[in-house]
């Protein structure tokens, strides 16, 4: 009995000891090929499955058509529509060459039921042709930071040029959704257009109505939809971006290669997953500067040879339970006296991983006055006298 009773403690004090698996850390079970799911804060990757394999996106394109106009464009503009616009496959709005149409209203068409006439004609008011807006899609697309996107159509319909076939990566669409949101200066714009569930408009001579209605059917299966866009092509299958507020954390979704018809219900399956996985997985905490240990650092010229810094503020960031924050000094190149109080001494580089997420300044704890001439006095008179 005493033997058992001492095995019975033995297990409870390692159960207790381990930890236990829990579902929440499982990862997701995803249909896409390629799928993201992105902390919308600082852009770090906190769930990838094949997140830099190049794909076909179809018509999550749109999204950088449409930031593209709304940066670039006047939406009061009146579009003339082209006869290559109007000969645009489906999904169309069935815009007829020389129809006038007001900018800001094909953008709705474009972006809510996805309507390819309509974003050629938007391309071809914005760039000049659509080459023209291709090449400035492209030069947004550097500018941003993505690493292995090219676009070569307004609308996402697959295509190949000498420089090779449209196509982007789920890290670059999470990234581009997330440029769109949260950087660009047209942002709010970006939103209230991607958030709006149906929008009635004309041609300038008022000859032709239409009201369209948004297919992102995320925005009325739950809260917290900022902005979002669906595409499918037979080569890119279904596709889908969005970048969602859970409570108060920001996630950015990105899908490529969602599955093929009839498996278009996919792609919601993919975003709820991807969503709870990080609700459940990380949480906001708070990082403390202030009290960061700083190495000396070294002052030439001065009275003395090193300084002492500091550092203050406070940051929040999404974490795991695993996950710690890396703080790294980075002096001041060539740190000179006279140093006063206060001056900015080197920079705290903090990063999870290999994401750097920030750099704040370290300011000088003391002063240290430069070596002056009575100081190489007073070295030559205690060399001799002492």
């Amino acid at each position: 009995m005493k033997n058992y009773i001492v095995y019975l403690l033995v297990m409870i004090v390692v159960i207790c000891g381990c930890p236990v698996p829990s579902s929440a850390a499982e990862e997701p079970k995803l249909y896409a090929k390629a799928a993201v799911l992105m902390d919308a804060d600082t852009g770090r990757v906190l769930y990838g499955r094949a997140p830099d394999e190049a794909l076909p996106m179809a018509s999550t394109t749109k999204i950088m058509t449409l930031i593209l106009a709304l940066e670039y464009g006047n939406p009061d503009d009146v579009v003339t529509v082209s006869s290559y616009a109007a000969k645009m496959p489906e999904v169309r709005l069935g815009l007829h060459a020389g129809d006038r149409y007001v900018l800001q209203d094909l953008l709705y068409s474009m972006m809510l039921e996805s309507h390819n006439d309509s974003a050629c004609a938007v391309a071809e008011q914005v760039g000049g042709s659509v080459e023209a807006f291709a090449q400035m899609m492209n030069r947004k697309a550097a500018e941003i930071g993505l690493h292995d996107t090219y676009f070569i159509t307004p609308n996402g319909l697959d295509a190949e040029d000498a420089g090779g076939v449209h196509h982007t990566t789920a890290r670059d669409l999470a990234q581009l959704m997330r440029y769109c949101v949260t950087q660009s200066e047209q942002k709010e714009a970006f939103q209230a257009i991607c958030q709006t569930r149906q929008y009635t408009f004309a041609s300038c001579d008022g000859t032709r109505q239409f009201t369209v209605y948004n297919k992102n059917a995320l925005l009325d299966r739950m809260d917290g939809v900022l902005a979002g866009k669906t595409g499918f092509t037979g080569n890119a299958g279904y596709c889908y971006v969005a970048a969602v507020n859970v409570g108060e954390k920001h996630f950015i979704v990105a899908l490529l290669a969602c599955g093929w018809p009839h498996n278009r219900h996919y792609k919601w399956a993919d975003t709820r997953a991807l969503l709870a996985y990080g609700d459940a997985n990380y949480e906001y905490r708070e990082i403390k500067l202030a009290g960061v240990q700083i190495p000396a650092i070294p002052v030439s010229d001065g009275l003395e040879p090193t300084i002492s810094g500091t550092c203050e503020g406070k940051f929040t960031v999404l974490l795991s339970d695993s996950e710690t924050v890396q703080q790294r000094f980075v002096p001041e190149s060539g740190l000179a006296a006279p140093v006063a109080r206060g001056d900015t001494v080197g920079t705290l580089q903090v990063s999870i991983g290999d994401t750097r997420l920030a750099g704040y300044p370290v300011y000088a704890a003391q002063t240290v006055d430069k070596k002056d001439f009575s100081y190489y006095i007073g070295t030559v008179f205690d060399a001799f006298f002492y």
